[in-house]
């Protein structure tokens, strides 16, 4: 556990050591690892059960590998090139019911959310580093990959082994470590908005 990292409550060491590094060894990677994230991601929860995520996958080593890599935007790609994995995320913002009729999904992108979530902690359970990227080409992205009209393009997200810091450019070197949060007292709070922080209550001894 990094020290930058530390909580006000207890919580699972799993979820401190979860972070973004930029830096990864440039090598493949088993498909059982990533399905193994796969299957968590699988276990999210979602409304009504849902499931509105949809996960697609390059490998390092795979035929779609560059044409996955050249969605991301040139800052991206500088370090995720040495990724072992690409994925893909994309959400579904409509379902079909049982009457055969077509019902919007709100939550569609919090339920995703909920499904990366599991992904990434599944990868730190395996000694991975998932990091997850929004700074990618949407369009290209939709076209590419010929994404559903009704499938709402999400983020991609790096997975790999971490590398020394020393492999990335200078700029980014001072930036390759786990990164802080806000407190408690600036996000979280009891009753509507102006309400009283949440961190005025102290759990029970």
């Amino acid at each position: 556990m990094s020290d930058l990292r530390r909580p006000n409550f207890p919580i699972e060491p799993l979820i401190l050591n979860r972070w973004s590094p930029r830096a990864f060894v440039p090598q493949s990677m088993p498909y059982n690892d990533l399905a193994t994230m796969f299957e968590a991601a699988r276990w999210a929860p979602s409304a009504y059960n849902q499931q509105p995520w949809r996960f697609h996958y390059a490998l390092r080593d795979d035929a779609n590998w560059l044409s996955f890599l050249d969605l991301l935007d040139p800052f991206n790609r500088g370090w995720a090139q040495h990724a072992s994995a690409l994925v893909f995320v994309f959400s579904a913002r409509s379902s079909r019911g049982r009457d055969d009729k077509v019902r919007a999904i709100p939550s569609h992108s919090f339920d995703t959310g909920a499904a990366c979530t599991l992904f990434s902690l599944q990868a730190t359970a395996l000694g991975y580093h998932a990091h997850t990227v929004a700074g990618l080409d949407y369009e290209a992205a939709r076209q590419q990959l010929a994404v559903p009209q009704n499938m709402a393009v999400e983020v991609a997200i790096a997975v790999g082994r971490r590398a020394n810091p020393e492999t990335l450019p200078t700029e980014l070197q001072q930036r390759e470590r786990p990164s802080t949060r806000l407190p408690l007292s600036e996000r979280f709070f009891a009753g509507p908005f102006a309400g009283e922080p949440q961190t005025q209550r102290e759990l029970p001894q």
